[in-house]
């Protein structure tokens, strides 16, 4: 059955963000009514295309359950990605969370590249100048807005 396992067993405030390009970190919390010796295992498949990939590099809390998981080389495709959390225990079943998520939504970019001010003391005031950050999914220079603060007149 599709929800089997016992109430409140699977995981809570399932969240992941992409950084440095090609790294992805996800988080969750244990079920509030999951038993102590639950252990969670995440899966997750960038297309339908692709295998489904269980973590290697699991995130543990104090009591060496995994609550998180650091993937590498991580690209962005233009398909939304599944995410599967499922869970042991000796006591029970666990419910399993799953969610679909577009991965340039979770993309936390880089700041600009090779920032560049000149100023001058004539009518032209100061220029400006930076290259776009760096991204795995976006080709387009014209995709970013930018916005300036500037600090000091």
């Amino acid at each position: 059955p599709v929800f089997a396992g016992m109430n409140g067993s699977a995981i809570e405030n399932f969240s992941c963000v992409i950084y440095n390009i090609f790294l992805m970190n996800c988080t969750w919390q244990a079920g509030r009514d999951a038993p102590a010796d639950t252990q969670y295992f995440l899966y997750w498949q960038k297309s339908r295309e692709d295998n489904q990939m269980e973590c290697e590099l699991y995130i543990k809390d104090e009591n060496c359950r995994n609550v998180g998981c650091i993937f590498q080389n991580v690209s962005i495709g233009i398909e939304k990605a599944y995410f599967l959390v499922n869970g042991s225990s000796k006591d029970t079943l666990i419910q399993f969370y799953d969610e679909y998520i577009d991965l340039y939504k979770i993309e936390i970019l880089t700041a600009p590249l090779n920032v560049t001010a000149h100023c001058t003391r004539d009518s032209a005031g100061c220029v400006i100048k930076w290259h776009p950050p760096l991204t795995s999914h976006v080709e387009k220079a014209k995709c970013f807005q930018y916005e300036i603060n500037i600090q000091n007149k």
